[in-house]
């Protein structure tokens, strides 16, 4: 089984407390900033526990249309997150998943910083192109920024 992973990392003017609800609240404020990107997430187990399968929806922007995901760990006292994709045309018909893990530190400025690692695992021996994971990089970026500037200009939520 064959791997690639991408490591990102953010800064964010907002303090840990607040990226990291940002995170665990995702699947209400993604559709609703960038519904180009995410039409839907809808929940087929539990409540955004751990353990929580959602399924997403998405948007036109993306090359796929659907996929399902674990919500894997939360640990608010250290603001990590983690969740893996385990089916939906997202995985490329060459990934068994991918699994995003998302760990917040507060930095110097009163913000905070977000390391994002997303790690591929294929079936079999096939790759993840460059191409591909260039692309999910740009995404990433792309949704982080519009993310931020969402709970800028959105104080309340």
């Amino acid at each position: 089984m064959a791997t690639a992973t991408l490591e990102l990392e953010f800064a964010s003017q907002f303090p840990p407390e607040k990226a990291f609800k940002s995170f665990t609240h995702f699947d209400e404020l993604a559709p609703k900033v960038i519904p180009h990107v995410f039409k839907s997430f809808d929940a087929i187990h539990g409540n955004g526990e751990v353990g929580t399968i959602k399924n997403i929806t998405f948007g036109e922007a993306v090359p796929f249309t659907s996929g399902k995901y674990k919500v894997e760990a939360i640990d608010e006292s250290n603001y990590t997150y983690s969740t893996s994709f385990f089916e939906g045309d997202n995985l490329y018909g060459i990934l068994e998943s991918i699994n995003h893990h998302y760990k917040i530190t507060p930095s110097a400025n009163g913000g905070s910083v977000v390391k994002q690692t997303v790690t591929y695992k294929s079936k079999g021996d096939e790759k993840v192109s460059e191409e591909i994971l260039k692309k999910e990089k740009e995404q990433y970026e792309g949704i982080y920024q519009a993310m931020e500037a969402f709970a800028a200009a959105n104080p309340q939520a």
